[in-house]
């Protein structure tokens, strides 16, 4: 008996990666082995020399072919084993365990918009629909578009055992959100980029596209972001360890440090509008969605718990934002003792 296993994998394209994945034959129960491609159509490799290689990280059942088919998620390396510059996995992983003991733990809001063709879910031909305001959580076909997809990629993502945690309509026509964890910081990022491939090949049943551009559309619209909420066990358990977190992320040139790789296009996005702070200044507050840093009401009321970074962008890369928290925070508070 076999079982087809789909291999999938971040390719180098840049600014922003994709999603690439083929389906290899395997007999059923047998180890998921490593595996090739061609690294000269990725982004990875040049002609003359574009073997790489693909090395299975995470695997779970693949719900839209059932059975006990599989989506295995790879790590891309060099042909001598070591990771390859598009691997962005294998500095996180080094981070996460150097700082394992603070328990670092993650819950990732993943927006996204669908298009028809060259407009936005929602949107009228050679026109715009009303202005936002009811859209956001919104109910009845006059508003909502799209939740017949919405819908089945939620039911495709707990299939696969996913720790989706909720789903919800966005500020904008056709825009959506999903959201990934509690996790820990390597969980976390394995399995929004399985979640984003199922909303990508789920997308493709309905004949609609979904995209993570960070601002889909000019103008007054919400833009789309990959809020990122982050604690610590000392944060959990103090509400001081939440001020050393926020304090940190603002700290000399940390805040740009960190806004550059949070995905292409951010000032157009990050622009003081739009629930949003300027992509070039750095603030934080409480229940605050104007601010970079949010931390949330009940956060300031129990005196622990999380914040929330709101800059991301829906496009970024969930091994280098977790990265950057994860280094910046647990450093922050170690040297302060708070661990």
């Amino acid at each position: 008996m076999t079982i087809k296993a789909e291999y999938i994998w971040i390719d180098g394209t840049e600014p922003t990666a994709k999603l690439r994945s083929k389906t290899r034959i395997l007999p059923a129960g047998a180890e998921l082995p490593i595996w090739g491609f061609d690294g000269s159509s990725t982004n990875q490799a040049e002609g003359h020399a574009s073997d790489r290689v693909l090395k299975p990280v995470y695997s779970c059942p693949d719900p839209i072919r059932g059975g006990d088919h599989l989506l295995v998620l790879c790590e891309v390396l060099n042909t001598d084993m070591t990771p390859h510059s598009s691997n962005t996995r294998a500095g996180l992983v080094e981070i996460a365990e150097q700082f394992a003991g603070q328990e670092p733990i993650f819950g990732i809001e993943q927006e996204y918009t669908f298009f028809d063709g060259d407009r936005p879910l929602g949107f009228p031909v050679g026109g715009f629909p009303a202005p936002q305001g009811g859209y956001y959580c919104g109910v009845g076909v006059d508003e909502i578009h799209g939740r017949d997809v919405v819908e089945a990629h939620l039911e495709n993502c707990l299939t696969a055992g996913l720790g989706i945690s909720g789903i919800n309509a966005e500020v904008m026509p056709g825009q959506w959100e999903f959201q990934v964890g509690p996790l820990p910081p390597v969980e976390v990022a394995d399995q929004l980029w399985i979640a984003r491939w199922l909303l990508y090949r789920t997308a493709e049943d309905f004949k609609v596209a979904a995209t993570l551009d960070p601002k889909p559309v000019k103008g007054d619209w919400n833009g789309a972001g990959a809020h990122t909420n982050f604690s610590t066990k000392a944060m959990r358990e103090s509400y001081d360890a939440i001020i050393t977190a926020c304090e940190s992320l603002g700290e000399g040139s940390r805040p740009l440090d960190h806004v550059k790789n949070y995905g292409a296009g951010i000032d157009d996005r990050l622009t003081g509008l739009h629930e949003t702070a300027p992509w070039n200044e750095y603030s934080y507050g409480v229940s605050d969605r104007g601010a970079s840093v949010r931390i949330p009401w009940q956060v300031e009321k129990d005196g622990k718990g999380y914040i929330e970074d709101r800059r991301p962008n829906a496009n970024v890369d969930p091994y280098v934002v977790t990265r950057l928290l994860v280094e910046t925070c647990c450093t922050a508070l170690e040297k302060a003792g708070q661990v």
